[in-house]
């Protein structure tokens, strides 16, 4: 007999964890699996329309290969104000009566699933099946109640689609993501809110050229590149009076740096503050990415080389992009000195304590390396 997993859910974005979950129970059960989006699910209100939604999971499970996959329209189709699990596993029980039906569902459903419709009839119907969490504990008395079986698989990873729109996690596919941009769904509705259109647009090239340049170098934080990227110029958004304010309240001991310097720590304030970014790397990158800092981490680098060699900036920045890919440190050197050498070719000053302690640590007081 042919097994087919329902796998129904909001999917307000799809993310790899889905994708996991999937591909996982398909091996374990030897199954095909439909996935199932809700156009109004009961437990909560989707952020983005069905269309935009439907679209995404399309692209993810085309991107991910998962083969033996479909997506059903059914309950989009549907004409009730909300779909109910047991109503869509009646659909595909009764339309396809010779297949063994499982449904597949969150750890942290198995804890509710006794306040579904009906689920005494759904365990009739099939088996109901979930993959652990580390960070859920299970109701074993459900577990047992309604024989919910358990699925030998641990590599769901930390993800959530909550936090996927608010830019904690980018744990989703590269063609999710750009969709979230070209449509600018969620995170990227925010921040384009947030900045004037030149900005943003230099704040999205900076966040894919800080991704390249991490994952050319094989580093397993590209996605925090990513993250930093996009945010590392919110602090542009801001006027004169409320940045000052910023500054006064939360970094007393950097008012006496420069004023330019002022949005890189207002915009790591904002990264926290508005998208409750907690990761210390990444807001210790947007923190200093203008002025760099001694001793600054592989993602500071990074972010501060994106940011001065963005090709939006109108300068032939494509050998030092090729540095950067080859090496991020090296090519951090470099662009740090090619920036010594453009701010005082320009009369700019560079005897902030920052910068200046960033130059000695990382440039010496000899000449400027030579480029090749």
């Amino acid at each position: 007999m042919e097994s087919v997993i329902l796998f129904g859910g909001a999917f307000d974005p799809v993310h790899n964890g889905h994708l996991r979950m999937a591909g996982a129970a398909s091996f374990l059960l030897n199954a095909d699996v439909i996935f199932i989006p809700s156009k109004s699910p009961r437990w909560k209100n989707p952020s983005v329309g069905i269309d935009h939604r439907l679209k995404m999971l399309a692209l993810a499970i085309r991107q991910n290969g998962l083969s033996g996959t479909t997506i059903s329209d059914y309950e989009i189709r549907s004409e009730a104000e909300v779909n109910y699990t047991i109503d869509t596993v009646r659909y595909f029980v009764n339309k396809y009566p010779k297949k063994q039906f499982y449904l597949l569902i969150g750890a942290d459903q198995v804890n509710q699933f006794h306040q579904w419709r009906e689920p005494e009839e759904i365990v009739k119907l099939l088996t109901v099946v979930y993959i652990p969490r580390p960070d859920i504990k299970i109701n074993e008395g459900n577990v047992t109640k309604y024989k919910i079986m358990s699925l030998p698989y641990n590599h769901t990873g930390e993800v959530s689609s909550t936090k996927i729109r608010n830019l904690q996690s980018v744990d989703t596919p590269s063609a999710v993501l750009d969709y979230i941009e070209k449509n600018r769904l969620y995170y990227i509705e925010k921040i384009a809110g947030m900045l004037d259109k030149e900005r943003f647009e230099h704040s999205l090239s900076v966040a894919h050229l800080a991704r390249s340049i991490a994952y050319k170098n094989e580093r397993n934080d590209y996605p925090k590149a990513y993250i930093a990227g996009l945010l590392h110029d919110l602090g542009k958004g801001y006027d004169t009076a409320q940045t000052i304010a910023i500054m006064k309240r939360q970094y007393k001991d950097y008012v006496n740096q420069p004023e330019f310097s002022y949005h890189q720590f207002v915009g790591s304030y904002l990264a926290e503050k508005e998208f409750g970014i907690k990761d210390e790397e990444i807001l210790d990158a947007i923190r200093f990415h203008a002025t760099g800092k001694p001793h600054m981490s592989p993602l500071g680098k990074i972010i501060y080389c994106a940011d001065k060699i963005d090709p939006l900036r109108g300068f032939n920045s494509r050998p030092l992009i090729k540095k950067c890919y080859q090496n991020y440190y090296l090519g951090f050197v470099v662009v740090l000195s090619a920036n010594r050498e453009y701010l005082l070719a320009n009369g700019k000053d560079i005897n902030n304590p920052l910068t200046d302690a960033c130059m000695q640590l990382y440039l010496g007081k000899g000449k400027d390396i030579e480029f090749r």
